[in-house]
This record gives C-alpha cells, structure tokens and sequence, in this order.
C-alpha cells in the first residue's frame, strides 16, 4: 500500500533527520497509544482482561528469541553476531530459570494461569499468532537493513514500560512487584539495544530507498504491536467477540486461581 507522501522521504535524509523521522513513527504509531493500553495502565481493566493480555502477550516474548536467532544467522561478521547475540541471551536466559521468557511466565502465574496452559500456546487469539508469525517472516525475508530497522520500537519501550509498572501497580490489587519483574531489566535492556540498531540504520541507510524501508520497517512493526492489541480489544473488551478456538475467562487457571475476580 503506497505511503502517504508526508511520510516517504523524497530526498536523502541526514542522519538527524533520518532518526527525527524514526522517533516521529514512534510518536503517532506505537501501541502505548492503542485504548487497550490506556485501559491496562489506568486500572480499567477486569482481572480476566488483564489475563488475555498477560496471555497473548506471552507468545510475542517466546518468540523474539527465535526471530533474533534468525537474524543472527544472517549477520555477516563475528562482531555484529557477538552484540546481537545477547538478546537471545536476554530472553532464553543462561539456563533454566533464567531470561525474559521466564520473567514473562512468572507474570501469567502471577495472574492466575497454569505454567503448563500458557507453555502451550492453546488459548492464544489466532490474530496474535499471525501478527507475531508475520514478524518472525519478515525478519528472515527482507533486508538486514530492514530487519534490524524493524526492532526499532525498542527506542520507545521504556516510557511505555513506566507507565505500565506504575500504572498497574497503583491500579490492581492482584498485581505486585515481583509479578512485573519482566519489566526491570527491560529498562536498561531495550535502549542498549535501540542504541545499537539505531546507529546501524543511520549508517546502512545511505541512499533515500533504504532510508524508506527502514521507516517502512519500523512502520510494519508498529502495526504488528498495534494488531495484537486490536484482536485482544475486540476479544475481551468491546464487542467482546472472543474465536471459538481463543481462551476464555476460567480456563487454563491454577486451580487456587478459579472463580478470582478483579478487585
């Protein structure tokens, strides 16, 4: 689908512009802005619906690791794959119980949900599955300008991340520190990496054609984060319309968990 022309580069961006441009996506497309997570952060969502997101979400963090291994294989020098490499590090962790993906796991535990039920994917919104498989392919299929351009939401995670700790924890008696510990490392960890991916596109992008896949790039993983957050609004929110094959309030929960309501 063509771009609207205020936001297709027509000439070669310096690279202030170049990043301007990349912050300015951030700034009207990423998915702190969607309603859902206006509901999440200010309290007014029901534990059930706090649950489909803690869910869902749970898929997108299991597989960053396997769309970062793809790159990884693409990288064409030892030095590149030596940084890449520590995000798989920070989601698979060195060993078990360790990394992203079991802080994400602890937090669905942390809300009700059976370990082995969130392991197995079955409740997940098949919007989801494809927004987050779409991701994964166009990691591995396009350009490592463009692959590396996409994870560029990482710039903009740590307000969304403060907002969603701070948001939470004020809001919702069920939710604690410990059950948000996912978040703490993200911190440091996503703007380390933002800083490195950043730097590389400003350096590839040296032609007004690459500088238009990397905004491209960026754009398409906003809508990856925005889609996901579209299916779990129509699901639990309004009209409420959850897929036959989608989790559905009781299911899949500790059995100490069953019948718990929202505070």
């Amino acid at each position: 689908m063509p771009l609207p022309p205020t936001e297709t580069p027509g000439r070669l961006l310096s690279p202030a512009e170049l990043e301007a441009a990349l912050r300015d996506i951030g700034a009207r497309r990423y998915h702190n802005l969607h309603p859902f997570h206006r509901l999440l952060h200010d309290g007014k969502l029901d534990k059930d619906q706090v649950r489909a997101w803690a869910l869902n979400r749970y898929y997108y963090q299991a597989m960053i690791p396997v769309k970062d291994a793809t790159l990884l294989a693409r990288l064409p020098d030892a030095a590149l794959r030596r940084v890449w490499r520590q995000r798989i590090v920070d989601h698979d962790g060195d060993h078990d119980g360790d990394g992203g993906i079991e802080r994400w796991l602890k937090l669905a535990e942390g809300v009700g949900f059976d370990r082995d039920y969130v392991l197995s994917t079955r409740g997940i919104l098949s919007a989801t599955r494809f927004s987050v498989e779409a991701y994964v392919h166009f990691v591995a299929e396009r350009s490592l300008l463009e692959a590396i351009a996409s994870s560029l939401t990482e710039m903009f995670s740590p307000t969304i991340i403060s907002e969603r700790v701070a948001g939470m924890l004020k809001n919702y008696e069920f939710i604690t520190r410990e059950t948000l510990a996912y978040f703490d490392k993200r911190l440091t960890q996503a703007p380390r990496d933002a800083d490195f991916a950043l730097d590389y596109v400003v350096r590839h992008a040296v032609t007004p054609e690459q500088q238009r896949q990397a905004l491209d790039a960026l754009r398409f993983k906003c809508s990856v984060l925005w889609t996901q957050l579209d299916a779990l609004y129509f699901a639990y929110v309004a009209p409420g319309m959850i897929p036959p094959d989608a989790w559905r309030p009781g299911e899949g929960l500790r059995s100490d968990a069953i019948g718990s309501v929202a505070a």
